[in-house]
C-alpha cells in the first residue's frame, strides 16, 4: 500500500503496468527543488497516473491541447504545478515543472510547456 503526503492511499496491485515517465528538458531537476511534502504528493499523483488512475487534483490545460493536464500542490507558502502529456502510447510526458507565486499561470510558463509539446511532437509524430 502507498500513501501520498496528504494521506491518500493506493493498493501496489492496483492498474496494469507502470506506464513509463518521461522528463522532458530540466523538468526532473525543477520537481526536484521543490519542498518534501510537495514532492511527496506530486510522486504519488505522477504514481496513480502510471498505474492507470486518475490523479485527484489536476485539470486540463486546454490552451495547451488535447492530452495536456496540470497536476497541482501547495504548502503554506507557494502554489506548484507539474504539467503532463499523456497521449503518446504507455508514457507519461512530464512537460514542465514550476512555482506559482499568483493564481493565474505565467506566458512565460506557459510558452515553455507549449514549446516543450511541439518538440515532443517532432520526435515522436503525435499530432497536436
Amino acid at each position: 500500500m502507498y500513501a501520498s503526503a496528504k494521506g491518500r492511499q493506493m493498493n501496489e496491485d492496483e492498474g496494469d503496468e507502470l506506464k513509463e515517465i518521461v522528463w522532458e528538458g530540466d523538468s526532473r531537476e525543477i520537481l526536484s527543488s521543490f519542498p518534501l511534502e510537495v514532492r511527496k504528493d506530486f510522486g504519488f499523483e505522477l504514481y496513480a497516473l502510471q498505474r492507470g488512475r486518475l490523479p485527484s487534483d489536476w485539470k486540463p490545460m486546454k490552451t495547451l491541447g488535447k492530452g495536456v493536464h496540470e497536476l497541482r500542490s501547495a504548502d503554506g507558502r507557494s502554489w506548484y504545478r507539474v504539467i503532463y502529456f499523456t497521449r503518446v502510447k504507455d508514457k507519461i510526458h512530464v512537460l514542465h515543472c514550476f512555482e506559482k507565486k499568483s493564481s493565474k499561470t505565467s506566458q512565460k510558463d506557459l510558452n515553455l510547456a507549449r514549446q516543450r509539446l511541439k518538440n515532443l511532437s517532432k520526435r515522436t509524430g503525435v499530432k497536436l
